[in-house]
C-alpha cells in the first residue's frame, strides 16, 4: 500500500511540476511528463522524441547492451525486477510478442533492484525468456530518461524504428496491449 501511495504520489509531483498541456515537453529530447497521472500515454509522430542511448551490460553475459543497436525495428523497452509481483506475469507475456514479432521488433529489459545476478537469471530461464537484459541494479540507466518516476516499476517504453518514444505504459502489460500499437508501428 506504502508503495503505491509513493508511486502515485512521485506521478502527480512529476505530473505537478509540468506546465506543458501534453505528455511531451517541446524541444528535441524525450522529457517523460505524466499529464494528469495518466498510466497508459501515446505520441504521435510529430509528438515523439528520441530516446536518449540507453546501454549497460547484460543480465546474461556481461556483454554491453545498446538500446541505439536496434534501430530499423520496434523495441520494447521494458523496466523490471524478478522479485516484481506483476513483472513475473508480464515477462512470458513480452516474450509471446518478442516470438511472434522477431524479424521486426526487440523486447529489451532493464532489470532493476536485483543486487544478485543469480536470482533474474533463474526467473529468465524458468520461463524460457530470449530476450536480453541490461543488468542494472541501482538503476543508473533510467538517470537518462529525464523525469521518469524511477520507482514505478514495471515500466514499459515503446520506441518506434527511428528509436522515438512511441508510447510509455507504467503498468504491467499483457501481450495483447502490446500488439495492435505494434502493428502500427511495424506498418510506418
Amino acid at each position: 500500500m506504502r508503495l503505491a501511495a509513493a508511486v502515485l504520489g512521485a506521478l502527480l509531483l512529476v505530473s505537478a511540476c509540468s506546465t506543458s498541456k501534453d505528455a511531451v515537453e517541446a524541444g528535441t529530447d524525450f522529457v517523460f511528463v505524466s499529464p494528469g497521472g495518466k498510466t497508459d500515454i501515446t505520441y504521435d509522430g510529430a509528438d515523439r522524441k528520441p530516446m536518449p542511448n540507453l546501454t549497460g551490460p547484460s543480465l546474461s553475459d556481461d556483454a554491453q547492451i545498446s538500446v541505439a543497436a536496434y534501430r530499423g525495428k520496434v523495441v520494447v523497452l521494458n523496466i523490471w525486477g524478478q522479485w516484481c509481483g506483476p513483472c513475473r506475469l508480464e515477462t512470458p507475456e513480452l516474450q509471446k510478442v518478442q516470438d511472434k514479432y522477431a524479424a521486426s521488433t526487440q523486447i529489451i529489459g532493464i532489470d532493476v533492484r536485483d543486487n544478485e545476478r543469480q536470482a533474474p537469471q533463474d526467473f529468465l530461464r524458468d520461463r524460457s525468456i530470449t530476450y536480453p537484459s541490461i543488468y542494472d541494479p541501482p538503476g543508473k540507466t533510467l538517470l537518462a530518461l529525464k523525469g521518469y518516476p524511477r520507482a514505478v516499476v514495471p515500466a514499459t517504453f515503446v520506441l518506434d524504428k527511428q528509436g522515438r518514444v512511441a508510447a510509455a505504459f507504467m503498468r504491467d502489460l499483457l501481450a495483447t496491449d502490446l500488439i495492435p500499437l505494434i502493428d502500427r508501428l511495424t506498418a510506418e
